[in-house]
């Protein structure tokens, strides 16, 4: 199994927290929450001091991953972000789902996302999304647009940079960090207080730092601050977990690389730009976990974990695989 650099040195300040992940017994409801930190290749991760996506690691365990679908292949997909973004939400590369630009112009709906998988198993499942990019919610996911499914959540917290009384806008994209921070919290004192059975969190500074100062310091630094952003998040489900019956899984990863000469710049299939990572805290973890998984593949585990059923054409349209050992009970 992968880990990132520093992982064991971390898991012995770990232990008390690991005993709320050990085994889960049928008594437990099963939770979710996928974590997006934009634009963020695995080496760069690797290198950043990020105690927080150590400490998952070493709950479960952290690998290298791929977007981009096949190379010269039909499912050939822009390792862009909202091409990322829609290949997690519906298990499927760009020839399926259709979103190949962060325009979004024409999704095709015909793929299920996970929310609307989860509402279809149990319409009971309660959803949120925490995100600062409102297009994630109205575009991708299509919240309440009949050919999506309809309504599909139940919270949501997003629209902020709309909002440019309360998050001024600068042309360092600050007010993305301080955005971030807003959702980030939103989503910790949610999921602390609400216990959602399925949550989404997108964060995107990372991808404007990377845009605007590329392979430096500073790009460190910001995936350092986002790691300190989800470490709310980690708190709150470990501290769910302490105090009800939950088994709480978390997914962390990243929807793209960067390029090779400046790390400003993504889209096409270089090796770097495809090569992203996940560190999960689940202890059900695969052999296929170790195979160089795929964005694609996250849906499906996800899937696993909640004992999620969907009916059978959705389910053979997926392109990924679990790599959760399936949870056969609620």
């Amino acid at each position: 199994m992968h880990r990132k650099p520093g992982t064991f040195l971390a898991s012995t300040l770990l232990a008390a927290s690991l005993v709320f992940f050990a085994a889960c017994s049928s008594g437990e409801t099963p939770k979710a929450v996928f974590v997006v930190l934009d634009g963020i290749p695995a080496d760069v991760l690797e290198r950043a001091s990020t105690p927080t996506i150590d400490a998952i690691a070493a709950a479960g365990g952290y690998t290298r991953a791929y977007i981009g679908g096949e190379i010269g292949g039909e499912s050939e997909s822009p390792t862009v972000s909202a091409v990322g973004y829609q290949s997690l939400l519906t298990g499927t590369w760009a020839n399926k789902h259709n979103v190949r630009t962060n325009e979004v112009e024409n999704p095709n709906y015909r793929y299920w996302d996970i929310f609307r998988i989860a509402k279809h198993h149990d319409a009971a499942l309660k959803t949120a999304v925490f995100s600062t990019w409102e297009d994630n919610r109205t575009r991708l996911i299509g919240d309440g647009l009949e050919q999506a499914g309809g309504s599909k959540l139940d919270h949501f917290a997003d629209g902020f940079e709309k909002d440019t009384e309360r998050f001024p806008h600068d042309e360092l994209h600050t007010y993305i960090r301080d955005i971030d921070e807003h959702v980030a919290s939103a989503a910790a004192r949610y999921i602390a207080q609400s216990g959602p059975d399925l949550s989404w969190v997108y964060l995107q500074y990372t991808d404007d730092a990377g845009h605007g100062v590329g392979d430096s310091p500073l790009q460190l630094a910001a995936v350092t601050e986002a790691d300190a952003m989800v470490a709310g998040i980690w708190d709150a489900l470990q501290r769910r977990s302490a105090s009800h019956s939950e088994d709480w899984l978390i997914v962390v990863t990243t929807d793209h690389g960067r390029d090779a000469a400046t790390g400003k710049d993504h889209g096409g299939q270089s090796e770097r730009e495809r090569t992203i990572w996940i560190a999960t805290n689940s202890e059900r973890l695969n052999s296929h976990f170790d195979e160089l998984p795929a964005i694609v593949d996250i849906l499906p585990s996800i899937a696993a974990h909640l004992a999620l059923s969907m009916p059978p054409d959705i389910e053979a349209q997926l392109d990924g695989r679990s790599f959760i050992d399936r949870r056969w009970w609620r």
